[in-house]
């Protein structure tokens, strides 16, 4: 059968044009010069046999041949490029995967991570193994989930990050420990238990309460936070953490907060994504997810 209808390129550089005003505006949208778009414009007037624009001094209008042609062509345009995104590499762009620091990944994110899964069946999630000292060059990784070391830390210019949770801390213990605490001087009186690389946490939670740790005072320390929460968890002492690594311990009563300040260290985990990476489908649905149940948290 002879094909009598415009070509794609055609109908895209006239529904570009009908929907921005101008050849110039049309041009940037579609990513190509205004030469380009008007010579397609002008293969399709003469394919078709009648001005689809009027031009003026101060712009472009339809003619109402280009308005009939418009209604009838629009919709269709549309879909056909909303099929060809769904189906073009779908298995490739619909695999999604992450790096995430352990603690934060073990404690906060898997619980919730069926919950995803339920509401977006199709994505399949492939963790990759974190580096501590993460560049973010790294080709095997679509987003990270990465933990801000200090309160001034800057991220690579090439990278977008975007807080999620985990500035906030709080002392938790087990609740048989927690009936002989009264007050921010009794617990800290306490067994102190740390975070090996964040020793002062411990300080900016005594400030934040008005207290004083006992001079020089020592405890014991744990270099992951899944180790340190299990030594509470034990009733080894009393330890400052992140408030969401203890989310789940808190709600069943495992762990409790005798007292009940919290302080900001300023820190926190971040949702990291390289910015000259096009949208990755898979990765917008996960990011949005994502931020939606740690504001939950916060």
């Amino acid at each position: 059968m002879r094909i009598r209808s415009p070509s794609l390129v055609e109908l895209h550089a006239f529904l570009a044009v009908a929907r921005c005003g101008s050849f110039r505006s049309a041009a940037d949208a579609l990513a190509v010069t205004q030469a380009a778009v008007s010579r397609a414009v002008q293969r399709l007037e003469a394919q078709l046999g009648f001005e689809v624009f009027a031009r003026t001094g101060g712009g472009v209008r339809l003619t109402p041949q280009g308005e009939d042609l418009r209604a009838r062509t629009e919709r269709h345009v549309t879909a056909l490029e909303a099929a060809a995104l769904a189906v073009r590499r779908q298995p490739e762009r619909l695999r999604l995967r992450l790096s995430v620091a352990p603690s934060i990944g073990h404690l906060w994110l898997l619980p919730r991570l069926e919950g995803f899964r339920a509401l977006h069946p199709e994505v399949a999630i492939e963790f990759r193994q974190y580096h501590h000292e993460e560049t973010f060059e790294r080709d095997d990784v679509d987003l990270w989930i990465a933990l801000k070391a200090r309160a001034q830390q800057r991220w690579p210019r090439q990278i977008a990050a975007d807080y999620l949770i985990g500035r906030e801390i709080v002392a938790v213990c087990a609740p048989r420990r927690a009936a002989r605490i009264h007050g921010a001087a009794q617990l800290l009186e306490q067994p102190l238990l740390y975070h090996s690389n964040y020793p002062d946490n411990w300080s900016l939670w005594a400030q934040a309460v008005g207290a004083s740790l006992p001079a020089g005072w020592h405890g014991t320390g744990f270099d992951l936070v899944m180790n340190l929460v299990e030594a509470v968890r034990a009733d080894m002492g009393v330890a400052v953490v992140q408030r969401c690594m203890v989310e789940a311990d808190l709600a069943s009563g495992r762990l409790v907060t005798p007292v009940p300040q919290a302080a900001s260290t300023g820190r926190g985990y971040y949702l990291c994504r390289r910015r000259a990476v096009a949208a990755h489908p898979a990765g917008e649905r996960f990011a949005q997810w994502l931020r939606q149940e740690a504001g939950a948290g916060r």
